[in-house]
């Protein structure tokens, strides 16, 4: 499988303009005929919308009409998969999601899978708690590539959740993320760069997963967002990365036999799956502890 991953600088609120980037982007790739495409989170509306997010979220199937619409305005010829992160409003209740979508088929968009961020930052520059509600659940599902998941940004900083999505059959995990740059370590790498890979190699090596990772980059209301869009093979290794400040877009090869190969080598998640029963039943575990006293 093609993968692109899009390191998007959004107009902060302006999604005819947005969508209109992003049709300039289908066309560019078009020719290269990518199965999947990745654009980060909140990528159409810009992240740090505080109050404005009441008015620019939309519904699952609104916000995938609005990208079947570029791609098929873009002049593409071929079906293809795309990941973007947006701001749902369901029934008036309000998430960071991002939705998977096939698009161009002969009898229209198809809504693949959404997921809602689980984890909403509400510290230091961020308030996402403060205007939306938390996702309940981790679900996979089904790609041409085979089972996949999707975490937003802080949810792939908790070790349990590529876990997770690894346990329930994820042999592909997609990040989207709108990450603010932090520090400089060595060269020109920032700080919250360098940890974001160490955290996105750690996923992929220990679960024998590919990790697409696709970034915000640019400046809203002074705060920078870090870019660092990258992508990892199933044994930890960077296979292509981008810089914290471009808009750009970078490609990767995956190849369904790397995660079996992989796996059969470094059996770390066979091992996992055997060792959970006990883990998960010891009683010293407070959380384990509350459901067993709870009536």
């Amino acid at each position: 499988m093609l993968a692109a991953l899009v390191q998007f600088k959004p107009r902060k609120g302006d999604v005819p303009a947005n969508l209109a980037a992003m049709r300039a982007i289908f066309a560019r790739l078009a020719p290269k005929a990518p199965e999947l495409i990745v654009f980060p989170e909140a990528a159409l509306t810009g992240y740090f919308l505080e109050g404005a997010v009441y008015e620019l979220a939309v519904d699952a199937p609104t916000m995938a009409q609005r990208i079947d619409e570029q791609w098929r305005a873009s002049g593409a010829a071929a079906p293809c998969d795309i990941v973007a992160g947006f701001y749902e409003n369901v029934a008036g209740t309000f998430h960071n999601s991002a939705i998977y979508v096939r698009c161009g088929e002969p009898d229209g968009v198809h809504i693949v899978h959404v997921h809602r961020k689980m984890f909403l930052p509400t510290y230091g520059v961020f308030d996402e708690e403060r205007f939306l509600t938390r996702g309940r659940r981790l679900a996979t599902f089904e790609t041409p590539f085979g089972t996949a998941a999707i975490l937003i940004c802080e949810d792939a900083w908790h070790a349990i959740m590529p876990t997770i999505a690894a346990l329930k059959g994820a042999r592909l995990i997609i990040v989207p993320s709108a990450s603010p740059g932090r520090g400089l370590c060595g060269g020109d790498e920032l700080e919250s760069n360098t940890r974001w890979k160490a955290i996105l190699s750690s996923a992929a090596a220990e679960h024998g997963v590919y990790v697409l990772y696709a970034a915000l980059t640019g400046f809203e209301g002074g705060k920078g967002m870090s870019g660092g869009t990258c992508a990892f093979s199933p044994r930890g290794d960077l296979l292509a990365s981008a810089g914290p400040l471009e808009s750009c877009i970078i490609t990767v090869n995956l190849e369904r036999e790397e995660v079996d190969l992989a796996r059969a080598t470094i059996p770390l998640l066979g091992d996992l799956s055997a060792v959970l029963p006990d883990l998960w039943l010891d009683d010293e575990i407070p959380v384990m502890r509350r459901l067993e006293e709870s009536p």
